[in-house]
């Protein structure tokens, strides 16, 4: 599909913005190596070869700002300002600090920014330094999320992660010296070979970090990953599901207990302002433009997708169009799913009314059995629901 497929006069009709948040995602997809659980579209130097380079993709992502711009800029209505602009990969770090001020003033050229635009980028602890991070703050980025996944070293080989241990709490360190008030740093529990005492460590480092939030995602293999091959053959075992729920509630405690309360639940802030508002656009059924190699799209009810490879969607680009590989118009029952699915994560929880007589009944169901309770007419999820979130959404949905 070209970006005539996008306009208001032809294919599915982009009627408007759906008044609430609007941010930009942009994709940046090299990486110095592949991680071995990572099923991201991301792409090593090795990988790509000739075919494409950071400045052919930073020259078609400008392209590909520019033309949204136009397609957004003649739907009816005004159009609102940009509150979050996240950069995430891959690893947007290996652009260097100017490279990803490059990004934010190709998005300033196009797009107008809230004055209190949440502007996020992702970064592997290995390609920052002090004066990366003084560049980017520079730049006007607000927040920093790093990857730090274990304090653990042999946890670290199993992902096949290149960061050495206190790497990323000393680039968390950096990153406020600079004068980032948000910093994160992830967290991925469950790896095999983990125990009880390297989780421990990783929560020592992060807490020693003084960071405002953190993510803590449960390993998940992923097919056609490196890791799910050495599953399959055996190498490495499966992640245990009741020892993922133990290590869950291991995190939860030793966050909460710090001061960081869990907004979402694979999130916890310091406060409100900490929180990861660009993600909060996400998952409570906001609007935002993809850009960049295998980016998605969402406006009013209409999702899009990019081609996957950098050079073609360069090539995309060149020709003049928006490099859109697909794109559906959610139904209402799709809608609903999503909005069933997403917004229960969140401890703001889900207006009841929200959910059809179906899902109220199931609603009355999940309470009776202890993973939520109603809290001024939302269905909140308790500390075991949070455990089992995929099954009470399964439930709602029945």
């Amino acid at each position: 599909m070209t970006s005539s497929a996008l306009r208001p006069d032809t294919g599915p009709v982009l009627r408007d913005f759906g008044g609430g948040p609007f941010g930009i995602y942009i994709h940046v997809p090299f990486c110095a190596t592949r991680c071995g659980y990572c099923d991201f579209n991301t792409y090593t130097a090795g990988e790509l070869g000739t075919s494409a380079s950071p400045q052919s993709w930073m020259d078609a992502l400008r392209g590909e700002l520019r033309t949204a711009a136009e397609v957004f800029g003649a739907l009816p209505g005004p159009q609102p300002d940009v509150s979050t602009v996240f950069v995430g990969g891959g690893t947007p770090s290996l652009l260097g600090g100017d490279g990803l001020a490059e990004v934010l003033d190709a998005v300033r050229a196009n797009f107008t920014l809230a004055a209190d635009a949440e502007t996020t980028t992702e970064s592997n602890p290995e390609s920052t330094s002090p004066r990366f991070f003084e560049r980017i703050r520079e730049a006007g980025f607000t927040r920093v999320s790093l990857g730090m996944q274990s304090a653990a070293e042999h946890v670290l080989r199993v992902l096949d992660r290149t960061h050495t241990p206190g790497r990323a709490v000393a680039a968390a360190r950096e990153a406020k010296a600079a004068g980032f008030d948000h910093v994160n740093l992830d967290l991925i529990y469950g790896t095999p070979g983990e125990t009880d005492a390297d989780l421990d460590a990783s929560l020592d480092a992060v807490l020693a970090a003084g960071v405002d939030h953190v993510s803590a995602y449960s390993l998940i293999v992923e097919d056609g990953t490196a890791m799910a091959r050495k599953v399959r053959r055996g190498e490495l075992p499966a992640p245990d599901d009741d020892i993922l729920a133990a290590r869950y509630e291991r995190i939860d405690a030793r966050l909460a207990t710090a001061g960081l309360s869990w907004y979402e639940v694979s999130n916890w802030a310091a406060d409100d302002s900490a929180r990861c508002h660009h993600n909060l656009g996400y998952w409570d059924g906001g609007d935002w433009l993809g850009a960049g190699p295998g980016a998605h799209s969402h406006l009013g009810g209409v999702r899009w997708w990019n081609v996957k490879h950098p050079a073609r969607y360069a090539d995309h680009v060149a020709e003049g169009g928006l490099p859109v590989a697909g794109w559906e118009a959610l139904t209402a029952e799709e809608r609903y799913t999503e909005r069933v699915m997403l917004v229960v994560r969140l401890r703001s929880g889900l207006p009841l009314g929200d959910l059809d007589p179906a899902g109220r009944g199931a609603a009355d169901r999940i309470v009776a059995d202890g993973l939520a309770r109603v809290d001024r007419d939302r269905i909140v999820l308790t500390a075991r629901g949070r455990l089992l979130a995929d099954a009470v959404v399964r439930e709602l949905l029945t």
